[in-house]
């Protein structure tokens, strides 16, 4: 900016003339613009010149550049500099030397983006520290006004600590360092987080070089995750894995600490270079097994929460970092081992009691159907034998059937006890898995908590019955149910079965019988103790041929006896001489003939 000069007043000013109203007098008015002219700044529209701040407020900022008439320049392109003030010296770029109004138009805007991509090269090159107004937010960080310039601040760039609101700096000025330019597409990004880098490196050294295990420090929670807490300790990050943050169970960290929390730390352990710090907060409390109850023992009743659930039992907290398991045997009476669920879930206020402890290994066993009295100690007098009772199925073997009478109270139908009278080859046959089945007890075997249960005995035995019935050569009339390779069940009346080899199935036409086919059928083994019916259907047809060839040859030998069977008297044999048929012998065939066709 020119220098103004020194002007000095004029000598011969015509005072008498100015009172009559002529002001120049003497002087020549082209000299006095000369001389007004010659005070005065030259200047140029679209230059660039240095001026003066000599008022402002709210809205506006007048600035004096030395030209005849001062300029305005808007509040809003002053904004990156919030500390702007009267006496300041600022760079504005000349639009016009007068508007329609006569007002000199100023504007600073353009005055800093005329020089601003050479002024941030310098800044760069000086690694100069600058400031910036942030103007607004951006995918990934924030836009920022440096010298008229916009510019990118990434998000990782505002702060060493993560920014979790980017907000609170909008429309802030701030101090920058610009860290990188792109020549060709004109792009600047700045940082603020390198300003405080340096000296946090120094910081940081500090502490890393005076770090020690067991040393309790106080820091600030940074960042909370889904495993633990990171904590800054003043320029350096520490790490609290998720299980040192308390004794007790912890979901979620949130649940013990918040952000930019101060909390005391103590160092766990760290690596050689003291990259990776491992700290605890838990270990800054006794341990809770240590202040557990020394009274406590086995037998005792304790209450408790559930606090996780596996399928194999449950873990129950009676006190924060001192837990219990109950296993999934423990939680009921019944033989039947079923998953933990069933019985409980997390969260729920239970009763338990100890039955194991050791507070060297801070392990606890617990169980809840202690608190039941164990049905089998009274079995005797609550399930004798020969009382009946109503049981549950619950599986199959292919030898019985496993009920349960009450929970905890199980017993055994073997196969053979099911029916008197039905040959079952699997239980299945006779009852299902859920069904309820009446039982008689038979025999009891407490040591194995076991019971011998019985179906059929709830009946009569009817082969009692049977003996008298189906005696050997009774004839009964059955019918082929089921055909085997060794032969056949007979269904006979009353409900019982009856066995019949493939040699007795042959019919009198020499077929053989088949399934569904309805015959008569004699009985030729009645064997009570085995439960055994041998039938035959051949032998009824065979038996009537034999009786009639029995009742033939009699009738025969009374007619001819005495040819037949005679010596004569020196003893030799007579010869029966061959007689022709008579017609009374033709009859007596025709009527056997009859009574034959008749048995068939």
């Amino acid at each position: 900016m020119e220098k103004l000069k020194n002007i000095q007043p004029v000598e011969d000013f015509n005072w008498e003339s100015y009172e009559q109203g002529d002001s120049y007098g003497e002087v020549n008015k082209d000299d006095l613009v000369k001389t007004y002219d010659e005070t005065l700044n030259t200047v140029k529209d679209k230059e660039v010149v240095i001026g003066t701040v000599t008022a402002m407020n709210k809205r506006e900022v007048v600035v004096n550049i030395g030209f005849k008439s001062d300029g305005v320049v808007p509040m809003s392109e002053f904004r990156y500099n919030p500390d702007l003030k009267i006496g300041d010296e600022v760079e504005v770029y000349i639009e016009s030397q007068e508007d329609k109004k006569g007002q000199l138009i100023l504007s600073h805007k353009k005055a800093r983006a005329t020089r601003s991509w050479d002024r941030v090269n310098e800044a760069l090159e000086k690694d100069e520290v600058i400031k910036g107004f942030i103007k607004c937010r951006t995918k990934g960080g924030m836009i920022v006004d440096v010298f008229g310039i916009e510019a990118f601040l990434p998000g990782s760039q505002i702060d060493v600590k993560p920014i979790r609101d980017y907000d609170v700096f909008v429309n802030k000025t701030m101090e920058f360092k610009i860290v990188k330019i792109n020549q060709e597409f004109k792009n600047v990004v700045v940082s603020h987080k390198a300003l405080i880098e340096a000296e946090l490196e120094q910081q940081k050294k500090d502490i890393i070089s005076k770090l020690e295990k067991g040393q309790v420090l106080e820091g600030t929670v940074k960042n909370i995750t889904s495993y633990g807490v990171f904590i800054d300790l003043g320029g350096v990050d520490g790490l609290i894995h998720i299980t040192d943050l308390s004794w007790g169970r912890v979901s979620h960290p949130e649940e013990i600490v918040q952000l930019d929390q101060r909390i005391n730390v103590v160092i766990l352990d760290f690596d050689d270079e003291k990259k990776r710090i491992a700290l605890g907060l838990k270990q800054l409390t006794p341990h809770p097994w240590d202040a557990l109850n020394q009274d406590l023992k086995v037998g005792d009743h304790i209450k408790g929460k559930v606090v996780v659930m596996a399928d194999y039992g449950a873990f129950i907290e009676i006190a924060p970092g001192v837990e219990g398991l109950i296993h999934v045997s423990e939680m009921s009476w019944t033989q039947h081992l079923r998953s933990a669920q069933d019985f409980m879930k997390v969260s729920d206020e239970i009763e338990a009691v100890i039955l194991t402890l050791d507070r060297g290994e801070r392990k606890m066993s617990l169980g809840i159907k202690q608190l039941k009295s164990d049905p089998w100690e009274d079995i005797e007098s609550r399930f004798p034998v020969g009382s009946k009772h109503t049981a549950k199925v619950r599986n199959f073997t292919n030898f019985g059937v496993f009920v349960e009478i009450e929970e905890g109270v199980d017993g055994l139908i073997h196969i053979s006890d099911l029916s008197w009278t039905k040959k079952i080859k699997h239980p299945s046959e006779f009852t299902q898995i859920g069904a309820e089945i009446d039982v008689q007890v038979l025999e009891i075997d407490k040591e194995n908590r076991r019971l011998s249960l019985g179906h059929k005995q709830l009946e009569e035995n009817p082969w009692d019955v049977f003996e008298t019935i189906f005696t050997v050569n009774s004839i009964h009339e059955g019918t082929i149910i089921e055909v085997l390779d060794k032969g056949a069940v007979i269904s006979l009346p009353y409900g019982v079965e009856g066995f019949a080899t493939p040699k007795h199935l042959v019919k009198e036409d020499g077929s053989q019988a088949t399934a569904d086919e309805k015959l008569q059928f004699k009985v030729i083994e009645f064997n009570k103790e085995a439960k055994r019916i041998i039938l035959s259907h051949s032998r009824i047809h065979e038996d009537e041929h034999k009786n009639a060839r029995k009742e033939f040859a009699a009738g025969a030998g009374d007619r001819k006896g005495g040819k037949r069977g005679g010596r004569k008297e020196d003893d030799t044999p007579v010869v029966p001489s061959v007689e022709k048929t008579t017609l009374g012998d033709i009859e007596e065939l025709a009527a056997l003939k009859e009574k034959l066709s008749g048995n068939d």
